[in-house]
């Protein structure tokens, strides 16, 4: 006999940030399509209204959250519209009232501002997105702000950074829900170039680079990323930028605020998890593939920066 779906509640209101509420309603779509059945998803709103996105998407929505079936996962998608005083209040009741008897509330983004005026998140360690997390430290002292991870799960609340952390988080709650095969499939569905783990941050090194690079070296930045690779010197780089490798080791330093060698490293190690968590393939071959000229250097070097072994850090967050 199978089980009967997991029930879950998208609350939206005017003014909804659209991919935070439509990337985790195909992923669990996606999941339907792996595992015939396991979800039953409702896009519900406090006063059952058509509404306009952020996007002035129009929305219809299934019904109001107090006329839903029992949820067993209640998820709030940030947007502008909850930052509206009104919204912010009739939102705020309406998970006070129904959170506590889920089995999971989510967050995703700046759904916070509707999640943390009921108090339930007080004394949690949480994410949202970078760009409001100050804000939100100021306006929730109770709450244990992290701006730097995807997501956060702490007991049976979940929050999330911002837009494409929709998708993150909605595979996490589908791996525990139905395990990796069927997470896994998911991710593959959607086109996620790799299923990220809640403690990665929500600025991969390379981004961290290109962003700091400026005009001077934004092509250098790129240049570099795509061949991690050969062989990186400071002579053949700064040839790359018409400098001498004295002017570019010190221009370098200066916009980075650390030297090719460091950098080049972290964005090799950066480009090492990935590999880890993508394929099957053996540590030797990853550290080839990402520039290091001997397995046991790349180890050490991963370890150091990671406090985990390649081998350790891949079983831990391929299965998380």
């Amino acid at each position: 006999m199978n089980s009967p779906p997991i029930r879950i509640a998208l609350l939206a209101y005017p003014g909804v940030q659209t991919l935070d509420l439509v990337g985790p309603l195909d992923a669990f779509d996606a999941a339907n399509g792996v595992q015939a059945g396991a979800y039953a998803v409702a896009t519900v709103t406090v006063d059952g209204e058509p509404f306009l996105s952020e996007s002035r998407l129009k929305i219809t929505p299934d019904c109001t959250l107090d006329e839903t079936a029992p949820i067993d996962t209640l998820i709030v998608p940030g947007g502008a519209g909850l930052r509206v005083p009104a919204v912010t209040a009739a939102v705020s009741a309406a998970i006070a009232r129904h959170a506590p008897r889920c089995r999971r509330v989510v967050s995703i983004c700046t759904g916070i501002y509707g999640v943390a005026p009921t108090g339930l998140l007080d004394g949690c360690r949480v994410t949202t997105h970078w760009r409001h997390a100050a804000d939100v430290t100021r306006r929730f002292p109770a709450l244990a702000v992290d701006c730097d991870k995807i997501y956060i799960q702490q007991g049976c609340f979940y929050t999330a950074a911002g837009v494409s952390a929709a998708i993150d988080v909605s595979l996490a709650l589908i791996q525990e829900d139905y395990g990796s095969r069927v997470s896994l499939a998911v991710a593959r569905e959607l086109v996620v170039y790799i299923k990220r783990s809640g403690g990665q941050r929500q600025f991969s090194v390379p981004l961290q680079f290109q962003v700091k690079a400026g005009d001077r070296f934004a092509d250098l930045a790129a240049w570099i990323v795509a061949h991690l690779r050969e062989e990186l010197t400071v002579e053949g780089l700064a040839a790359r930028v018409s400098l001498s490798a004295r002017q570019f080791t010190r221009r370098f330093n200066e916009t980075f605020g650390q030297s090719p060698a460091e950098l080049i490293q972290a964005l090799r190690l950066d480009a090492a998890r990935d590999h880890l968590l993508e394929t099957n393939a053996p540590i030797e071959s990853i550290a080839v593939a990402v520039g290091f000229r001997s397995d046991d250097v790349f180890r050490r070097a991963f370890d150091r920066r990671f406090g985990l072994t390649p081998t350790e850090y891949r079983a831990r967050f391929f299965a998380e």
